[in-house]
């Protein structure tokens, strides 16, 4: 199992939830944690607890983002007008990686940031290979024409598991897809509940 599957199906683990919706996931068959003590009956968790959980699901929902990301990009949320958790969540959302992951180029987050790390992509018909790259509205991403045939994209396109959302216009004949409007909490696509309230309220108190 390569590096990033097996940090993939940890990270599922230990918050005891397929965040992804993946029909492969571990939890599909083991609800319990990771390693020899797994089973054992889990105490309830304190408010620093749940507020420190609901951090790490988002983060790792992202690809198991750095705190140091993570915490850059709340500091943006918190600088900009509005609802703190909401522009969180327009944020990750407007990050290349996620949006190559909603258009369906890639079958997974963590694939999707390799994906853009090897260059098969454009915005706006500019060479783009940093994942965490801004994305505005109206942009358009393209995959590289060189790319199009790529097995891992193809496979991708086909997955049933999971829809394009309506704040991005894919199409998969041309493989490009257009950042229509940022998006709101309740429509990004989470299999699991995300409560980025919670996470503003952890890097409040701490």
């Amino acid at each position: 199992m390569t590096k990033r599957a097996s940090a993939k199906y940890k990270i599922d683990r230990r918050m005891g939830e397929n965040i992804w919706g993946r029909p492969k996931s571990p939890v599909n068959r083991r609800e319990y944690g990771p390693g020899q003590h797994g089973q054992r009956r889990k105490g309830k968790l304190s408010d620093f607890g749940i507020h420190l959980r609901a951090k790490q699901k988002l983060k790792g929902y992202y690809g198991d983002l750095t705190e140091k990301q993570f915490r850059r990009i709340y500091a943006e949320a918190e600088r900009v007008k509005g609802d703190t958790g909401e522009n969180l969540i327009s944020l990750l959302e407007r990050r290349l990686d996620a949006i190559v992951y909603r258009a369906k180029f890639a079958p997974t987050v963590f694939a999707a940031r390799q994906f853009v790390n090897h260059g098969h992509l454009k915005v706006n018909g500019r060479h783009v290979n940093i994942p965490s790259y801004c994305v505005k509205e109206g942009d358009v991403i393209e995959v590289r024409d060189r790319s199009k045939q790529l097995a891992v994209l193809l496979e991708a396109v086909q997955l049933t598991e999971r829809d394009v959302p309506d704040y991005i216009e894919a199409d998969h004949s041309k493989m490009t897809a257009i950042f229509v409007r940022a998006p709101v909490l309740g429509d990004v696509p989470y299999p699991v509940m995300m409560e980025p309230n919670l996470v503003v309220e952890f890097y409040a108190k701490n």
